[in-house]
């Protein structure tokens, strides 16, 4: 009986009629009046109040408004971060490159080959037998003498990768060939001997890779140029350019010298690099 006396009052209550006016303070005449009940303000407050934090909802993730709550970031912060994550990405690939040019420059400049990395993960192919089988010689002249026919036509503008086969390389100097290239034996160069105070040249153009001081081979001087191509010149008495310096084919880099503890005599010990491994020089120059 309590229980439904206690709802019946509540419903009285939520249904009782009241009313609302608003009086002219001068004159105490009514201006505006409204019938009002319990219910009726309860259903109003509510559904204005859905309404105003819908719309504050609406307005927060449509508009900027969302960067002034704290620890949300603008925009053009979350784009920022973005750019320079990738930018970081970007840098530590360029460092490892760097990296590896400068160690496999290094294992140049000291005479050594520059290890190779294979990529992890990969397969080594079986070996396949090879076949052999006949060729037309004389077809395979015409189709040499077309392709050479085509090599000295114009071009497209496009630069063309070219072999030490295919370049003309001056003299680095005047002399006889004293030791020849043998890599098992770890002489990754020629020997010349030539006359006291002689000119080195370079052998093509390019730019000075490194210019100093080493303990084995004394002077040494490192010559970058195109087509994946790098030449050397050591036990120099005196180096004639600088690192970074531009040379020409045939102009003098340094003198001829004795310089290092693996020099017995002055001489030229010249080396010829192609993608990252030693070649003889003697296949492509005439000393």
């Amino acid at each position: 009986m309590a229980k439904s006396d206690f709802k019946k009052k509540l419903l009285e209550k939520l249904h009782s009629k009241y009313r609302l006016i608003m009086y002219n303070d001068t004159t105490y005449q009514s201006v505006w009046t409204i019938k009002l009940t319990r219910l009726m303000v309860f259903t109003f407050v509510s559904l204005f109040s859905v309404m105003m934090i819908s719309l504050v909802i609406f307005l927060i993730a449509s508009t900027p408004l969302k960067e002034y709550i704290p620890g949300y970031p603008k925009e053009e912060y979350r784009e920022m971060l973005l750019k320079n994550v990738m930018l970081v990405d970007s840098l530590e690939k360029e460092l490892a490159r760097r990296d590896k040019f400068f160690a496999d420059m290094r294992s140049i400049i000291g005479g050594e080959i520059p290890r190779e990395e294979t990529p992890s993960g990969s397969l080594t192919q079986p070996a396949t037998k090879a076949e052999y089988r006949k060729l037309n010689t004389d077809s395979v002249f015409e189709d040499k003498l077309l392709e050479e026919r085509l090599n000295l036509s114009v071009q497209s503008g496009k630069e063309r990768t070219l072999t030490p086969n295919q370049l003309h390389f001056y003299q680095p100097m005047q002399g006889i060939v004293t030791e020849k290239f043998d890599q098992q034996k770890g002489h990754l160069g020629v020997d010349l001997v030539g006359k006291t105070n002689t000119r080195i040249s370079a052998v093509l153009d390019g730019t000075v890779l490194f210019a100093g001081w080493t303990r084995e081979t004394g002077n040494v001087i490192f010559l970058l140029h195109g087509n994946n191509l790098i030449s050397g010149y050591k036990h120099n008495a005196q180096l004639l350019k600088k690192t970074g310096d531009q040379v020409d084919a045939g102009e003098a880099v340094a003198i001829i010298g004795n310089t290092g503890e693996l020099s017995t005599g002055p001489h030229l010990h010249f080396e010829l690099w192609y993608m990252g491994k030693p070649i003889d020089p003697e296949k492509y120059i005439v000393f």
